[in-house]
């Protein structure tokens, strides 16, 4: 069995005989002693070495070389965390190929591609590391929230018989003797749970065949969503904008030294969020001299300058045209061309988007027939509403454009452990 204690635990054992293993992160030799900074999971600490023996064994070493050490950590009035590892006992777990393929610690730049192509050393990077170490705790923290407001866990499936938003956008692969899709959204399984659960959350993979190649693009994302009975937009924008403030500020408190690092400092908004009609908007982009036309979805540039004209790092933009949103969109009585939907934009970016959702079967076929879909490819989806349904909302957040706003990142992939987009299939 490998036994062997974490670094930060072993500074807390001074004079303790433990072992600890890790990875070399660089050596120094003179003339009388040498030195191994050795690294792990928790931190890094210096090993001295004074032994004849084991300094010809520090100068066989190479960076990332996997070691174990036993011995006692020391106080040390000169190395830099006032301690330092004296070792017994050294031995080689495991050698590295050298040259590297690249400088793990920023001392050469490396280009991102050549960083995804080693994807698996990139995460022992300072940088790649605090932005996993940040998006871990998102997803923990947004579990944990909704768990505790009485929402459950679902699993969607992510092979499906027809489109979940229309469009063709759409990933098809054969599925035995018939046609199937890569999932778009979980859109209709999360209603079905809804309806019966009443309160829900998914975190789960969808992909789409957008022939994008941005910064801010990939085509397969994690969604984290949810979906809630007895509710219509506003119900379920209040529950988004306490997420959002709750996954900020407990980033904020768990994750100091990770966005230290990052350079980033984290505000969080003050509730309730502002929210701005779509028809505002556009009225907001005019004034300003943009030619924005009613009716067009914002680009990304027009985002940021609203995010400059509302004068707030965080708002929503609701009651949307219809033509812009899902055919699951619930229209509003007096003005069918109006939806009740709404996108949170913070930090100059589409964060969110959700809906109150079309309960009524027949307006279902009907904004369906609309948005050019067959009704008949989706019985199965309608018909769920067709036994006593609640009107329902909810929304959805993506994890990578999430990791992105929160750790200040210029490109998606940055953001996302394996990324797929359409050039990159492996790692």
């Amino acid at each position: 069995m490998f036994e062997r204690i974490y670094i930060e635990e072993a500074k807390a054992n001074v004079g303790k005989t433990v072992t600890l293993a890790g990875w070399v992160t660089r050596t120094r030799e003179l003339r009388k002693i040498s030195f191994v900074i050795l690294r792990d999971k928790t931190g890094e600490v210096q090993v001295t070495v004074k032994d004849d023996d084991q300094k010809a064994f520090v100068s066989s070493l190479g960076r990332e070389d996997v070691v174990k050490v036993t011995g006692k950590m020391v106080e040390s009035p000169i190395a830099n965390a006032g301690v330092e590892f004296v070792p017994e006992a050294l031995e080689v777990v495991s050698k590295a190929d050298q040259p590297l393929p690249f400088d793990l610690f920023g001392r050469v730049e490396s280009e991102l591609e050549t960083r995804l192509n080693y994807r698996f050393m990139d995460f022992r990077t300072p940088k790649t590391g605090a932005i996993f170490r940040i998006q871990h705790v998102l997803l923990q923290t947004f579990r944990s929230f909704l768990s505790e407001r009485g929402y459950m866990e679902f699993q969607p499936p992510c092979v499906i018989a027809s489109a979940s938003e229309g469009g063709a956008d759409l990933f098809m692969l054969p599925y035995f003797e018939k046609q199937a899709y890569l999932a778009q959204s979980p859109q209709l399984y999360k209603q079905m749970c809804a309806i019966s659960f009443e309160k829900v959350f998914t975190v789960t993979p969808i992909w789409r065949a957008e022939k994008f190649n941005t910064p801010t693009h990939l085509n397969e994302v994690r969604q984290m969503d949810i979906e809630q009975a007895f509710a219509d937009d506003e119900t379920v924008m209040k529950v988004l904008e306490e997420t959002l403030a709750h996954l900020l500020s407990t980033v904020k408190e768990r994750c100091g030294d990770e966005l230290k690092l990052l350079g980033r400092e984290l505000t969080v908004p003050g509730l309730p969020l502002r929210r701005v009609t779509y028809t505002e908007a556009v009225e907001m982009l005019q004034g300003a001299g943009d030619e924005m036309i009613w009716g067009e979805d914002f680009t990304k540039a027009q985002e940021r300058k609203l995010t400059e004209l509302v004068g707030e790092e965080a708002f929503f933009l609701k009651d949307w045209p219809s033509v812009q949103k899902a055919f699951y969109a619930m229209p509003y009585e007096d003005n069918p061309d109006i939806v009740h939907a709404f996108d949170l934009l913070y930090g100059g970016i589409e964060l969110s988007s959700g809906t109150q959702r079309i309960h009524l079967p027949d307006l279902l076929r009907r904004q369906l027939k609309q948005k050019g879909l067959n009704p008949d490819n989706f019985n199965h989806y309608i018909e769920s509403f067709a036994y006593g349904t609640p009107p329902h909302a909810g929304w959805s957040i993506g994890l990578e454009r999430l990791t992105m706003t929160v750790t200040g990142m210029a490109n998606i992939r940055e953001c996302c452990m394996f990324p797929r987009d359409r050039e990159r299939l492996v790692p």
